[in-house]
């Protein structure tokens, strides 16, 4: 596949929306609306008793206030580690001395070219958060038990969060399986 044409129709800070058409040689086309992201970076602050700390903050599209794992697009020319400490520090006021990437996945690639990647923060130190002037953000340190059954129950119903915590729950059990 090669795209053929890509014709820009809306364009604000965070996005933009193209209309693409790729072809293969034998001429076959796939006629698409795309969202064009930037990126983002998601982290998964872990204290030193193995709690999890999520922000809550009011979500426009989903009407709705969520907990979730500290998040943010990636500046122009940012890579993701860098967006990961910034938005951290920003969201939430911890700084991490240790990071360790989780996953880089696609969001939604039917239509959206956002790549997300989460990282796994230890070694915190607490500060101040400055987060965006239009943001309130509530935070909350949170058990894994708390965690999954806010999952199970249908309380915490963000993807990146869950697959941030499954992957991190993942990431345990195959570091005790190379300690037995």
């Amino acid at each position: 596949m090669r795209l053929v044409q890509s014709l820009e129709r809306y364009r604000c800070p965070l996005f933009r929306v193209t209309e693409d058409i790729a072809m293969d040689p034998s001429g076959f086309q796939i006629h698409r609306a795309v969202v064009v992201h930037g990126g983002s970076a998601v982290m998964m602050p872990v204290d030193g008793r193995g709690r999890i700390l999520l922000v809550r903050q009011y979500r426009l599209p989903a009407r709705a206030s969520l907990w979730e794992l500290p998040a943010g697009r990636l500046d122009p020319g940012e890579k993701p580690l860098q967006a990961a400490r910034r938005e951290l520090e920003e969201e939430t006021g911890y700084r991490a001395r240790r990071w360790r990437k989780l996953a880089s996945f696609y969001v939604s690639p039917g239509y959206v070219s956002e790549r997300m990647t989460i990282y796994l923060a230890t070694e915190l130190i607490a500060g101040q958060p400055n987060p965006m002037p239009d943001e309130r953000i509530q935070v909350r340190w949170f058990t894994p038990a708390e965690i999954e059954r806010m999952i199970d129950t249908g309380r915490l119903i963000d993807a990146k969060t869950i697959a941030g915590y499954l992957l991190y729950q993942r990431s345990l059990k195959k570091a005790a399986a190379r300690r037995r």
